[in-house]
């Protein structure tokens, strides 16, 4: 129904999909303020103009959009595309743009044999459903995470993750990951992928972060700070980004001498000293 008035994101739909029967008690000036601060009208246009575009294409299209300007150090230590599987794990300072560049880079040089593991809102983006695995840690659909992750690593695809989950916070002025999760280490051991360091330039507004930070403060279960990450892209439009790719760890590296909490840390470090 959304696709026939030309809405491929109809926020309307999406509040009566995430919230069922309580979706009549939003009131519609928050609706309509949700709409202008998702960028509804923009984002569909994008989406309209690029409908027939998916996974890897539909990427390099949002890298155009965005006018992202990209310096990628380290291009030689994209392992070669001979087979072999990776994951791939980078820091996220814009949760969204990071990860379009990101998918964009490394699903070209592996011809789209990539998957990302994603938070399920992104996948009403049509273009990024044969790229995406959606997943959600939170409500009823947190008993799918564990299959889906396995699933993910079990496939004959290059691995992409962000291992802090949520894009980076400002902690006393310095701009940081929340601490990595372990899942790509254990996974990474389990599946024997080499694991691809990566680290990417970039912040959002100070805006976005007192928002996080306020949320932190009153104990706000919801990422309220994550709805405004359309509108901190929009705001990103046209800025330069470093990308640098270090050199692949062996999975043998993370043995019994450290916990995988550990090695998370350890590979954390190594990303932000690149």
């Amino acid at each position: 129904m959304a696709e026939e008035k030309g809405l491929i994101i109809d926020i309307d739909q999406i509040i009566r999909d995430k919230a069922g029967y309580k979706a009549r008690y939003v009131p519609k000036f928050v609706v309509s303020a949700l709409k202008r601060l998702l960028h509804q009208d923009e984002v569909n246009r994008f989406l309209n103009e690029h409908k027939d575009e998916v996974g890897v294409e539909w990427l390099k299209s949002c890298v155009k959009y965005l006018d992202m300007k990209l310096t990628v150090v380290g291009r030689e230590n994209l392992p070669a595309n001979d087979g072999k599987l990776y994951t791939f794990v980078s820091n996220h300072p814009l949760g969204g743009g990071d990860g379009v560049a990101l998918g964009a880079l490394i699903g070209e040089h592996f011809d789209g044999q990539i998957r990302y593991l994603l938070n399920d809102f992104l996948m009403y983006l049509p273009g990024l459903r044969p790229v995406g695995v959606g997943i959600n840690k939170t409500g009823s659909q947190s008993r799918n995470f564990p299959r889906l992750v396995q699933e993910t690593f079990d496939s004959d695809m290059q691995v992409l993750m962000f291992p802090a989950g949520i894009c980076s916070r400002k902690t006393n002025g310095v701009i940081h990951d929340l601490p990595w999760t372990k899942t790509f280490v254990t996974k990474s051991v389990q599946t024997q992928r080499d694991v691809v360091p990566i680290h990417f330039s970039g912040s959002n507004s100070n805006r976005f972060y007192n928002i996080a930070n306020w949320s932190k403060r009153l104990g706000l279960k919801f990422n309220v700070a994550m709805l405004f990450l359309v509108d901190e892209m929009y705001k990103n439009v046209g800025k330069e980004y470093e990308i640098r790719i270090g050199k692949p760890i062996p999975w043998q590296t993370f043995d019994r001498s450290h916990s995988a909490l550990e090695w998370a840390q350890y590979v954390e470090d190594i990303v932000y000293k690149l």
